[in-house]
C-alpha cells in the first residue's frame, strides 16, 4: 500500500472510529420537517432573515432539520399562531414575544419592554442581558408560565423603532396629543393612552388605508425599511426616528415541545447555535437595509427627518415606570424578570450609556459632514 492510500484509509478509519464512538450522531439522527408559520407575509426583511436561519440549521445538522416558512394566516389565524404551535397542528411559529403578553404580561418584557424597561436597555443591552444575564433562563420559564408546549429561540433584534409618522410637524407633546395615533396593542399602547395620546390599535396592512382615509392621523410601524414598503410615505411626509415605545423589538421562534424533544443533541445544539448567530446577522443585516431605506425616504420621496420634542422623553419614562412596577406588584414571575434585568441595568448600563454616547457622537459628526 502507498503512503497515499495509507493515509487515506488511515484517516478514514479513524473518522469511522471516532463516529461510532460518539454514537454515529450524524449518521443516525432522523429528518425532522418544521413548517413555521410567520405572523407577517413572507416579503418582510424578519422573514427573509428566518430563512437564512433556517438555512443554517439545515447545514449544520446535514440537512436533518428542514424548516418551511409558512406566510401569517397559511394554516391557522395570525393570534392562534402560539397556540396551534403548542397543540402540534404546526411545528413551529415566528412572532414578536410580546404578541403573548395577553396570555402573560412579562412577555412584554421579552419581546417590547417599553423604554427598555424603564432601565436603560437598548437592543445591544438586551441581548446582553439574555445572553449573560440570565434572560435566556427566564426567557425558557416564560413558556411554561404560560403553560405552552414550546421551545422559543430568540432570533431577530430590531430596534430600536421610530417613534413614528405624522401629517405636521410636532413641537411638544400637545401637539402629539391632538393626533389619533396607530400603536401597537398591550402596555406599549396602553403607555400612551396614560399620557393622554389617542393610540389605535390595527395590523399593519390596516394602516396606510386608514391614513388615507383620515381614521388616524398618525402611526408607527417600525423602522425605514419595513416603513417604506408599507409605503407611509405616499401619506404622510414627517418621520421622527426617536421613540421610546419600541426602542428593545425582538422577534422570536417558537417549536412545539414534542417537536424539539424528539430532536438529538446534535440538532439541538445547531438550533442553538444558529439562533445565536442570527442575533449579530440581524442587527447588521438591519442596519444596512434601513439606512438605505431612510435615504430613499428622504432623497426619492421628500420626506423630513425631525427631532422627537423633548418633553415625549420625560413624559413616556415616567409613565413606562409606573406601569412597570404596576405589573410587578401584580405578578409575581413579571416582578423575577423586572428585578433581573434591573440587576443587570445596575452594572452594565452606567458602563452601556458613556459608550454609546461616544458611537452616537461619532456617527453624528459623519451624518453632519455629509450634509455640508
Amino acid at each position: 500500500m502507498s503512503l497515499k492510500n495509507w493515509l487515506v484509509g488511515g484517516f478514514g478509519a479513524v473518522a469511522m472510529a471516532a463516529s461510532l464512538a460518539s454514537g454515529g450522531a450524524i449518521a443516525q439522527d432522523k429528518t425532522v420537517k418544521i413548517r413555521i408559520q410567520s405572523v407577517i407575509p413572507t416579503s418582510a426583511d424578519e422573514v427573509t432573515m428566518l430563512k437564512e436561519f433556517a438555512a443554517d440549521v439545515a447545514a449544520l445538522t446535514n440537512n436533518t432539520v428542514q424548516m418551511e416558512v409558512l406566510p401569517a394566516g397559511a394554516i391557522v389565524a395570525v393570534n392562534d399562531t402560539l397556540d396551534a404551535v403548542d397543540k402540534g397542528l404546526i411545528e413551529g411559529g415566528f412572532a414578536w414575544t410580546h404578541y403573548w403578553s395577553g396570555k402573560h404580561p412579562a412577555a412584554t418584557l421579552f419581546g417590547s419592554p417599553p423604554a427598555g424597561s424603564g432601565l436603560g436597555m437598548d437592543n445591544f443591552a438586551w441581548v446582553s442581558w439574555y445572553l449573560y444575564g440570565g434572560g435566556k433562563e427566564l426567557y425558557d420559564q416564560l413558556w411554561k408560565e404560560m403553560k405552552v408546549n414550546v421551545k422559543g429561540f430568540i432570533l431577530q433584534p430590531v430596534g430600536p423603532e421610530a417613534l413614528g409618522w405624522t401629517k405636521n410637524p410636532i413641537q411638544s407633546m400637545d401637539d402629539f396629543r391632538k393626533l389619533r395615533f396607530r400603536m401597537p396593542p398591550g402596555i406599549p399602547g396602553q403607555i400612551y393612552k396614560d399620557i393622554g395620546v389617542a393610540a389605535v390599535a390595527m395590523g399593519g396592512g390596516e394602516i396606510l388605508p386608514a391614513l388615507e382615509k383620515g381614521v388616524i392621523d398618525g402611526a408607527e410601524w417600525c423602522c425605514p425599511k419595513p416603513d417604506l414598503i408599507y409605503g407611509f410615505q405616499k401619506v404622510l411626509k414627517h418621520y421622527y426616528m426617536q421613540g421610546l415605545h419600541q426602542v428593545v423589538v425582538n422577534a422570536d421562534l417558537y417549536i412545539n415541545g414534542d417537536v424539539y424533544n424528539g430532536m438529538s443533541k446534535g440538532q439541538k445544539k445547531a438550533l442553538e447555535v444558529a439562533a445565536n448567530a442570527s442575533l449579530m446577522k440581524t442587527v447588521a443585516y438591519r442596519i444596512l437595509e434601513n439606512g438605505k431605506a431612510l435615504e430613499e425616504l428622504t432623497s426619492k420621496h421628500g420626506v423630513q427627518v425631525h427631532d422627537t420634542p423633548d418633553d415625549y422623553f420625560r413624559e413616556y419614562m415616567a409613565a413606562a415606570k409606573k406601569v412597570l412596577e404596576k405589573n410587578a406588584s401584580e405578578n409575581a414571575f413579571f416582578k423575577k424578570v423586572f428585578d433581573s434585568q434591573e440587576a443587570f441595568a445596575k452594572s452594565a448600563i452606567p458602563f452601556w450609556a458613556q459608550a454609546q454616547r461616544a458611537n452616537a457622537n461619532l456617527g453624528e459628526a459623519y451624518a453632519k459632514a455629509l450634509k455640508k
